[in-house]
């Protein structure tokens, strides 16, 4: 059962009414503090009520701004469930980004809850919220900046003016929009076909010993040799430099160990149901199916590509994808498109398929003028977008897509004037770069460690609404220095001396 917060309870409370039985009172510039106004709360609330049943039987559910906050608190510090709450227990701030109203001593929810917070909001709740942030924060700082250009009063900022005022009257595109794609790799160890196949072996026995326990006394067990079957498969994991030939010839009799407690269990389901299996065991039965389908496959081809191929038993919905990059050519994870401007990132795909990032060019500019009401200027992306299809859309609506022209290369003073703009436009890009370096490096976006897809998914978006609420916090803090620093000149000048 979920309850509503009333109108006066969901308003915010302010640092100085928070109760701390200890005496004295907490910090309003607190970064907790200040990025608990950040959070639409009241939208998130209309959205993750419509999870819970319209009844009024059971327990009342945790509010909204619990479970958005623990999670936010989570990812903020890159923490597990338990430590999530015992940091909320010990820090007063904590407690008041999450909407208590005075300290406690005890948990405010039990570790377990925070899985399902994750499955509750989801990730499309998620992403609608980090867009609110995003898109309000963008336009804050755009509107900023225009305050912040010179007004017209002298020669150069009445040219600047008007070629400002003319450029508005042919084109009332605005803005500068970077689109990127990269992978949030999931935490798996590095898969390789004969580990894949021994670890698939392993599981069948331990099915096989579930099936067979009531037979015990009654019928004799069938034989695996799971001994003979570890002897062989660590005697070519244990090499250093094993070859091509050697661990082909592995893979083949892992594959017969597995074939063979595949029928082993096909003749005990004959006999014992396979309701004795756990939910994890049945499964793993059915994933390992599909693993010896396409690792048979394989073999027969002499290839190392198949389609959907399965690269983890726990986690079937990974798949390999290709960057091409110099630490690693291929990563195991979600595949994330992402746009961003004035520094705040957007969520626009997100596949556990690999995908051309260059398709969705058209889509995320669409999306674009629903968010503020026209296209943007300039797209800064890599060659994979600059098709002949986005290029026509660009021209069609006066859109500037980074990179050279189709055609002949131009010369003389146009061809120098290319070559600045362009470098322009790589430094400028470098941002998105470090914005899928900062998620990596800082807030976990380079190790998802959530298990299932769903939750996975939702842990992306999370990380990208979290990056966003810093980043907002930063414009703050500088927009304040500079409201503190800005110094007063004569003939209405004012310059900032931060």
């Amino acid at each position: 059962m979920y309850q509503y917060v009333s109108h006066r309870e969901n308003q915010l409370l302010l640092p100085d009414d928070f109760f701390l039985p200890f005496g004295g009172k907490l910090n309003k510039e607190n970064r907790w503090a200040k990025l608990a106004q950040l959070v639409p709360w009241a939208y998130a609330e209309g959205k993750y009520a419509k999870s819970f049943r319209n009844s009024f039987r059971g327990q009342k559910a945790v509010s909204i701004r619990v479970a958005l906050g623990a999670l936010i608190i989570q990812e903020r510090l890159q923490l597990s469930d338990r430590e999530t709450v015992q940091q909320i227990v010990e820090n007063p701030y904590l407690q008041y980004f999450i909407g208590l109203e005075g300290y406690q001593d005890h948990p405010p929810f039990h570790p377990s809850l925070m899985t399902h917070f994750r499955k509750r909001l989801g990730e499309q709740v998620l992403r609608e919220i980090n867009e609110i942030i995003a898109v309000e924060a963008a336009k804050t700082t755009q509107d900023s900046d225009r305050d912040d250009e010179p007004k017209s009063g002298t020669k150069s900022k009445g040219k600047r003016t008007a070629r400002r005022r003319s450029t508005s009257e042919e084109d009332q595109n605005q803005g500068v929009l970077l689109v990127d794609a990269t992978c949030a790799p999931v935490d798996v160890a590095y898969p390789t076909d004969l580990n894949l196949l021994n670890e698939a072996r392993e599981k069948l026995e331990d099915i096989i010993d579930t099936l067979h326990a009531p037979l015990v006394g009654h019928a004799r067990k069938p034989r695996t040799y799971r001994e003979k079957a570890r002897k062989q498969f660590l005697a070519v994991a244990k090499q250093r430099r094993a070859s091509g030939k050697v661990i082909r010839r592995a893979i083949g009799k892992q594959l017969q160990y597995v074939a063979r407690n595949l029928h082993i269990i096909r003749n005990l389901v004959s006999r014992q149901p396979l309701t004795l299996l756990n939910r994890k065991q049945y499964r793993d039965l059915l994933v390992i199916q599909e693993l010896y389908r396409q690792q048979r496959i394989m073999l027969e081809r002499r290839s190392h590509q198949i389609e959907d191929r399965i690269v983890s038993i726990s986690q079937p919905h990974v798949r390999p994808i290709v960057r091409g990059k110099a630490k690693a050519r291929v990563e195991f994870g979600a595949k994330v498109s992402v746009s961003m401007v004035n520094g705040y990132a957007i969520l626009e795909r997100q596949s556990w398929d690999n995908f051309n990032e260059g398709v969705t060019l058209i889509e995320v500019l669409e999306a674009y003028k629903k968010r503020f009401g026209f296209y943007p200027k300039a797209v800064l992306a890599d060659q994979i977008y600059r098709t002949r299809e986005n290029r026509a859309f660009c021209k069609t609506h006066s859109i500037r897509l980074s990179g050279p022209a189709l055609g002949r290369p131009v010369q003389g003073e146009e061809a120098a004037e290319q070559r600045r703009v362009a470098r322009q436009d790589a430094s400028e890009r470098n941002a998105i770069e470090g914005k899928f370096g900062e998620g990596k490096r800082k807030y976990g976006l380079g190790r998802i460690r959530a298990r299932l897809a769903t939750t996975s998914e939702t842990v992306i978006a999370l990380q990208l609404l979290v990056m966003n609420l810093e980043r907002r916090l930063r414009d703050l803090f500088v927009s304040l220095m500079k409201q503190l620093f800005a110094v007063k000149l004569p003939g209405s000048q004012t310059i900032c001396v931060v």
